[in-house]
């Protein structure tokens, strides 16, 4: 017979039995329980509905108390029932009134009497002319309104009487109205089918519950008396003493219950161990934490002296704050054996699973070091070392003779405890004598186990200071493995025991040789990147600019920070222009690495020469824009292009282009794609100008064209141009990184120097994942006494009085040795605007660090450089310019264009060319 029909047999027996003897009656312990509460529930609803229905009586009561007192007060007060009381028949006058009011109210009556208490009108027409019984003085003589339980004729009632006073305070009637008792018993007796079914209904819910525990008690005790349950208890008793298996019992305040015989056996217990709490039962530490803690448990392996005992807990009340725990324990000492080793395999291999995740999860060489060092403790020894050679710290290639060294750098140490005897990070280690086991792995190739080192006589005559120490610490054994990769050493790893009593033996050798061959592979890989990735910086500052050019247009401040992880293409610039005037570059190549830095070297170079074209902010980055897609079409054409695309990045760049000119104080910028600047007022007022974005460089132009847009910038103002590196970073997006930007610049009285390193100071990340490009540029406007303007007319003789005025200018400003050199350039330059230009012409002198000479016209031709021969009569004017200029060129404006020349404002001792005719006469030759 199995257990369920065993069961159902035990527990159809146990029912009739329980038939047989009445236990399923009164006299069984869920029949007494049943009648008991149904008693007290049926007790308990009666008194309630006596208490409710006399409640509910007395309520009624006071409410047709207050309610007739109302009625009669509102209709003694109500306007004209003086006057009707006054008149010759107040019944006429009355009676319908009153009666309207009684329906309205709900009362059962109202009566109007005089003052002797005879009635004007009543709802009973039989009673009007007849003295109403009861004492009414309190209302005639007293002046007061009051209510009484009236009993009498014509009916028992609540009745109301209030006093009707007139003008002169003399009560001249009464009103009288109530609510008769009958009409009361009625309401309340109206209650009772209710109050009788709620009564009703909550007997049969009590009932019905106190059936319901008394069911669950009857299932839960089988329907045994008594005798039967202590029987139970006994045999339960012997049964559990029985078993080979040990059982404790523990209740919720962790004292022991119940512990059989074995539990007894196997864990020492004495015989007044019962209702000791478990941490004095001299238990396992382990053991105590495990019953302590609440947790569940299976076949977890614990120690009881010298026997290992498996061990599983499970809660007495499931879901239970409050719960106990039952704990079973078998001696397993016998199997520990075959057991820990397959426990040990099993957890080296789960440790060379998370060091494969683990290890190597930055690009870093000592971060890669320190995983290794982390990932062995304590899982393995309780204190670790990575020792790497200094080449392989700098990204270098590791010697061939590596093998041979005496020395590494000390790069990461992991311990169970910080106070601990081993060298420091940063130090150099030495292993001189070849006996030590570090030089012995590096000698063999492989892992190298000290077992006692005590005994290493090799280790101990390196550092016989730092040995003794060691040892005094606790340092017991030691395994070494030479990190390898591709054949060539890398550094070693040391693993070293302390507080696990068991020394390193030869079956760890094969795991700490695999755990060094991964964590080497990850080190050469932090190794290579960190040598590409200072090639790549190397590249990119090189390209950078190094020392920035002589100017007079802004003071300039700049920071360059190249990313953790990569380098990228952000570049700046500061070029400057003919004009005094300054061109303010910043860009950003999309993607990183070597090809990153190499664009972005192109693209400097290439905005470097189109600026030489003095060319609007626009049209330039139409040039830039035009190359750019060239570059990209040329370089991933071939079979392999979309691949070279997608591991180099070709995918574009953005570009920042702004001239600033320091004589009108206006700047124009453009954008391709690129963040706006920000511009900061002299009083630190911050404005991020709106700028007609444009499309990323390399992207093609299309239909849509870059647009200029032109800024006035006050003196001691600050123009600051930045790359989205700055602003985007984990955690902050680029309308954060702007406010933050905002709110850095907006203090005045700060140099560029200060500005950019504030700046940095607030939003510079530990880690940036993008390269950063900071230019910060103060204005300076060019004093108006340091220009010089004329207009010309179109007419040869207008020539000659500009010529003297610029002569006369010049020695205004102390350059009369350039005085015969800017006179000739200027002949030069305005006869030939006169001549073949259009209007109008000007001529602007500027004194800046160079004497600058600018003649403009609206005509766009322009002249050009030509040797004449010894026949022609002109063609030499240009040659002369050329020749007496330290620079000239052409620039175009909208409409016309503008020929300067340039001369060195500290070259007043050059002497003038031979054989040159007079200015007046060279007026008179042609270009």
């Amino acid at each position: 017979m199995n257990a369920r029909a065993g069961r159902a047999g035990r527990e159809g027996e146990g029912g009739r039995g329980a038939g047989k003897d009445g236990r399923t009656g009164l006299r069984s312990v869920a029949g007494q329980v049943f009648a008991l509460e149904a008693l007290i529930a049926l007790l308990v609803i009666a008194a309630a509905v006596f208490v409710i229905f006399h409640q509910a009586q007395r309520d009624t009561e006071r409410d047709a108390r207050i309610r007739s007192l109302a009625v009669a007060e509102a209709f003694a007060h109500a306007p004209g029932i003086d006057d009707a009381l006054a008149s010759p028949d107040p019944t006429a006058a009355l009676q319908n009134r009153a009666e309207a009011t009684r329906l309205a109210t709900g009362v059962d009556f109202i009566a109007v009497l005089n003052p002797a208490g005879v009635r004007y009108t009543d709802s009973d027409p039989e009673l009007i002319g007849r003295k109403a019984t009861g004492d009414l003085s309190r209302a005639t003589v007293n002046g007061e309104s009051f209510t009484e339980l009236f009993r009498g004729a014509p009916n028992d009632a609540v009745r109301a009487v209030v006093p009707v006073v007139d003008e002169q305070g003399k009560t001249v009637g009464l009103v009288s109205s109530g609510i008769e008792v009958q009409s009361i018993t009625d309401a309340v007796q109206g209650r009772l089918p209710l109050l009788a079914g709620a009564a009703a209904g909550a007997l049969a819910l009590a009932v019905g519950g106190a059936g319901l525990v008394s069911r669950r008690l009857r299932r839960q005790t089988h329907g045994l008396g008594p005798a039967e349950m202590t029987r139970m208890k006994e045999h339960h008793e012997a049964v559990l003493h029985a078993v080979r298996e040990g059982v404790l019992i523990v209740g919720p305040d962790h004292r022991l219950l119940l512990a059989n015989d074995e539990a007894r056996r196997l864990l020492g217990l004495s015989a007044d161990a019962e209702r000791r709490h478990v941490s004095e039962l001299g238990l396992d530490p382990r053991t105590v934490e495990l019953l302590t803690s609440g947790r569940a448990a299976t076949d977890e392996v614990h120690r009881a002296g010298d026997r290992l005992l498996a061990v599983s807990v499970r809660p007495t009340l499931t879901a239970s704050a409050e719960s106990g725990s039952v704990m079973t324990m078998r001696d397993t000492t016998e199997l520990a054996a075959v057991t820990g080793r397959a426990a040990v395999a099993r957890g080296r291999l789960q440790l060379l699973y998370e060091a494969g995740v683990r290890i190597g999860t930055t690009l870093e060489v000592v971060r890669t070091a320190e995983e290794l060092a982390e990932v062995a403790v304590p899982r393995f020894a309780d204190f670790t070392t990575v020792e790497l050679l200094e080449p392989v710290l700098r990204g270098e290639e590791p010697p061939e003779d590596a093998a041979t060294t005496t020395e590494m750098r000390r790069t990461a140490l992991s311990g169970l405890r910080p106070d601990q005897p081993l060298q420091p990070v940063g130090d150099t280690v030495r292993f001189d004598v070849p006996s030590t086991p570090m030089a012995r792995a590096l000698t063999a190739g492989h892992a190298v186990a000290q077992a006692e080192l005590a005994s290493a006589e090799g280790w101990r005559a390196q550092d016989p200071e730092g040995a003794a120490q060691a040892l005094a610490y606790g340092m017991h054994s030691l395994l070494t493995v030479p990190l390898l990769a591709r054949g060539v050493v890398l550094g070693m790893a040391n693993f070293w025991r302390a507080d696990t009593p068991e020394p390193f033996g030869e079956e760890d050798l094969s795991f700490a040789e695999e755990l060094a061959a991964r964590a080497a592979v990850a080190i050469d890989n932090a190794r290579r990147f960190t040598r590409e990735h200072a090639m790549a910086v190397t590249l990119q500052r090189s390209l950078l600019p190094r020392v920035l050019p002589d100017q007079s247009a802004v003071d300039v401040a700049y920071r360059y920070l190249p990313a953790k992880a990569g380098v990228g293409g952000d570049w700046f610039d500061v070029i400057p222009l003919p004009g005094a005037r300054v061109a303010l570059v910043v860009g950003d190549v999309v993607g990183h690495g070597l090809h990153a830095a190499a664009t972005m070297g192109r693209l400097r170079t290439a905005v470097h020469n189109f600026s030489t074209l003095d060319v609007p902010p626009d049209e330039l980055l139409g040039h830039l824009d035009e190359l750019t897609g060239r570059i990209d079409h040329r370089e991933t054409e071939g079979p392999d292009a979309e691949g070279r695309r997608r591991d180099e990045g070709i995918t574009g760049a953005t570009c920042l282009y702004a001239i600033y000119d320091p004589a009108s104080g206006r700047c124009a910028v453009a954008s391709a794609g690129h963040p706006g600047p920000a511009l900061v007022g002299p009083d630190g007022r911050v404005e991020f100008p709106e700028l007609s974005p444009g499309l990323p460089l390399g992207l093609g132009l299309g239909d849509v064209p870059f647009e200029t847009t032109e800024l006035w910038l006050p003196e001691g103002s600050k123009l600051v141009l930045f790359t989205d590196g700055l602003l985007e970073d984990r955690g902050r997006d680029l309308d954060t990184g702007l406010a933050l930007l905002g709110s850095t610049l907006a203090r005045p009285d700060r140099s560029p120097e200060q500005t950019c390193a504030d700046v940095l100071a607030t939003l510079l990340s530990p880690s940036p994942r993008d390269d950063i490009a900071l230019l910060v540029a103060q204005t300076r406007l060019l004093a108006p006494e340091r220009i010089a303007e004329w207009e010309v007319a179109r007419d040869p003789s207008a020539v000659s009085p500009v010529r003297n005025a610029a002569a006369a200018k010049l020695a205004e400003w102390g350059l009369d040795g350039l005085a015969f050199t800017a006179e000739l350039i200027l002949s030069e330059l305005i006869t030939n605007a006169v001549r073949y230009g259009a209007d109008p012409v000007r001529v602007r002198l500027l004194h800046d660090r160079t004497l600058i000479c600018e003649v403009s016209d609206g005509s766009s031709t322009s002249p050009h450089l030509r040797h004449a021969t010894t026949t022609d009569e002109g063609g030499r004017g240009l040659y002369l310019v050329a020749q007496y200029a330290e620079r000239w060129g052409t620039r175009y404006a909208r409409r016309g264009k503008t020929i300067w020349a340039e001369l060195r404002a500290d070259d007043t001792d050059a002497e003038p060319m031979a054989a040159v005719p007079d200015l007046d006469a060279l007026e008179d030759l042609a270009w």
